[in-house]
């Protein structure tokens, strides 16, 4: 982790070397190394430094080629460096000696654009060419390296974070208001350009950006994840080989470092997969011990995990660290959270993280390994149960559904409801009647249901019209608690962003993923997880860490969406290929650990014990212009019900969570709605 900032002044004008020296001022996190600029005219370059690797330590950015034609700015780390060495024909130093910008420079010089393509890692520089007068800018296939910038007629400036941008006069700082509807309203900003701020974008991941002062802006994609054909192995085994293979592989390419190396521990099987592999990695390289940081809740048991961290620390070399976690609630240090984050879109898991990486930075940590999102990239096949129902194969669908809720917290009737029943919703709104008496007798067969019941409320429901079914159903008292959840938007905000309140807590979509692959495939391309994964650099940013993601390996999740489904659920085991992959790596408890421990008790009691007079001081006091993009009647009728019961739901938490983030997030950095 690095910080990288440039300036190309379109107009001609020459760009002043002060101006770059604030913006890398502004990193210093980011980089307490060391730092440098390169200016020629009408382009700048600058560089933060943080030492991690130990080609890092020999690295000089911004770096001039040897023809003088090429300079490079980078926060990268580059994976498949010997074979980049051989193909580049790198011969002039020893391969240890050779840095990671030097391998991407090489790289630009023989492929061009195309070079970005031929990387594995994790990456986003900029590479002025002075031949074509062109400065060319590419970030990582999955967006983990953050590359932000604004862009004028006059002048095209970026940088690692927000905030380097904002120390320049000329880039304005005014409110997306399309984000800020996109965020309250559960779009999550699918768009992967736009920000928080109008006129400042971030470059998608797997784009490449080339600017020339001639033709302008020019934006192309690289790379996109397919959704791939079925993998066809021979046996389980295989598959479970080849997982741990890539596995070890992405691992290992993420213990390159110069210094000590730190992993989060929760007791999860992700986490634990990272540590334990990791652990024995460097075991095997004669290397140092593995230090450990791991969250504890001695006020709330319920959520603490140490019988499951205790059995992996037991079983090789770590030096564990604790954090106790129950200390301090989700908004206690929300100050410091936005000195560090440039938007205001936190996540309610956000100051568990921050946690970690403090602990990190006081034990000397610059490297951290973490489980971040192994869900998604090896992904609990709960879609199996979809295409089970239609394939009409009931009977494998009521075995796996027994044998998963001996697992985790569920039940067959909860199953056949989420997957088997919405089929038949499905195929009576399309009529496709003969289908559905085949899917309902199936049902029946297996299931305590008359083929009747599931016609008259899976087959004929569906398709009365509403008018219809509420005349039928005034006046009964059990209909009250049916009534959708009250639109959190403010109706004239959402009249102006064209949101229709009707639908904004609907939970509809029409593109809804058929089998476990298109699930996967699209958690994994959509504009969240690209979100959050900034979201994670900026936090270890804010401590002088580079956060390094086993799981997000482009070879890994490449590997896992070509599973067939069978390998992510199979005897009532998710993610069943991992599991058989970590034999003998992982102790057997953690291996075959069937759900995991919910962090919500804490959070609640951090949220409403220890932080609830900021709450209040917020949705009733001093709001922060909030309240022209939300109904603060809503929020404030939610707060009460959720001090008011015992188990508040996940809706009205969330109201009050999302309307308070954004508040302190207005108020702190002096946004006007």
């Amino acid at each position: 982790m690095s910080g990288i900032v440039g300036i190309y002044n379109l107009d001609g004008r020459s760009v002043e070397s002060e101006q770059l020296g604030r913006m890398v001022d502004i990193l210093a996190h980011r980089g307490p190394d060391g730092a440098d600029v390169w200016c020629s005219e009408s382009i700048g370059l600058g560089h933060r430094m943080l030492w991690t690797t130990p080609e890092s330590l020999l690295e000089k950015l911004p770096l001039v080629s040897s023809s003088g034609d090429l300079v490079i700015t980078a926060d990268a780390r580059i994976d498949n460096r010997d074979e980049l060495i051989s193909v580049l024909e790198v011969n002039d130093c020893p391969a240890e000696k050779v840095t990671d910008s030097q391998l991407i420079l090489a790289a630009y010089e023989k492929w061009g654009e195309q070079c970005p393509d031929k990387l594995l890692g994790d990456f986003a520089f900029a590479i002025w060419d002075e031949r074509k007068e062109q400065l060319f800018c590419a970030r990582d296939h999955f967006g983990i390296k953050p590359f932000y910038y604004y862009c004028s007629n006059r002048v095209f400036i970026f940088a690692s974070e927000i905030k380097a941008l904002f120390s320049l006069k000329e880039v304005p700082r005014q409110l997306n208001q399309r984000g800020i509807a996109e965020y309250l309203s559960n779009s999550m900003m699918e768009n992967k350009s736009i920000t928080s701020y109008e006129n400042i974008y971030r470059l998608p991941p797997g784009h490449i950006l080339t600017i020339r002062a001639e033709t302008g802006v020019r934006l192309d994609s690289y790379w996109s994840l397919k959704c791939p054909s079925e993998l066809k192995l021979n046996s389980a085994q295989e598959y479970a080989d080849a997982f741990q293979e890539l596995f070890t592989q992405a691992v290992k390419c993420r213990l390159r470092s110069a210094f000590p190396i730190g992993s989060h521990l929760s007791g999860g099987l992700d986490s634990s997969s990272v540590t334990c592999t990791a652990q024995h990695l460097l075991q095997q390289q004669g290397g140092s011990a593995l230090h450990t940081f791991s969250n504890i809740f001695d006020d709330v048991p319920e959520c603490d995990e140490r019988q499951f961290i205790n059995p992996i620390l037991a079983s090789g070399n770590y030096i564990p660290h604790y954090v106790n976690a129950d200390r301090f609630g989700p908004l206690s240090e929300w100050k410091q959270f936005f000195e560090c984050e440039d938007e205001g879109f936190i996540g309610p898991s956000h100051f568990l993280v921050w946690g970690l990486n403090r602990a990190m930075q006081q034990a000397g940590i610059r490297i951290s390994l973490d489980g971040f999102d192994g869900d998604t990239t090896v992904s609990h096949g709960e879609l199996y149960f979809a295409e089970l129902a239609r394939r009409g194969e009931w009977h494998t669908f009521v075995a796996e559904g027994k044998a998963v809720s001996q697992h985790f917290d569920t039940c067959p009737s909860a199953l056949l409801y989420q997957y088997g029943l919405s089929y038949l919703e499905e195929l009576a709104r399309q009529w496709k009647w003969l289908t559905f008496a085949q899917v309902a007798n199936g049902i029946s067969q297996h299931f305590t249901v008359s083929p009747k019941q599931l016609f008259l409320r899976y087959g004929l429901k569906p398709i009365i019209p509403q008018s219809l079914l509420h005349f039928r159903q005034l006046g009964k008292k059990h209909n009250q608690h049916q009534d959708p959840q009250p639109c959190l938007l403010h109706p004239d905000f959402a009249q102006k962003m064209g949101i229709n309140q009707s639908s904004e807590n609907r939970n509809v979509n029409q593109d809804a993923p058929l089998s476990v692959r298109e699930d996967q495939w699209q958690s994994l391309t959509s504009g969240l997880f690209t979100h959050t994964l900034e979201l994670v650099d900026s936090c270890a940013a804010s401590f002088s860490l580079e956060s390094r993601h086993p799981f997000m390996d482009k070879r890994l999740i490449e590997f896992c969406l070509a599973l067939p489904p069978e390998q992510k659920l199979n005897q009532g085991w998710s993610r069943i290929v991992m599991r058989r992959a970590m034999d003998g790596i992982l102790p057997q408890e953690i291996q075959w650990r069937g759900g995991k421990t919910s962090m919500t008790p804490n959070f609640q009691r951090g949220l409403l014990q220890l932080d609830r007079q900021i709450i209040k001081d917020v949705i009733f006091d001093h709001p922060n212009g909030i309240q022209e993009f939300v109904n603060l009647n809503v929020v404030q009728n939610s707060y009460h019900r959720i001090v008011s019961e015992k188990q508040p739901t996940d809706e009205d938490i969330m109201t009050v969570w999302k309307t308070v983030i954004m508040s302190l997030w207005l108020g702190c950095k002096g946004m006007q709605p």
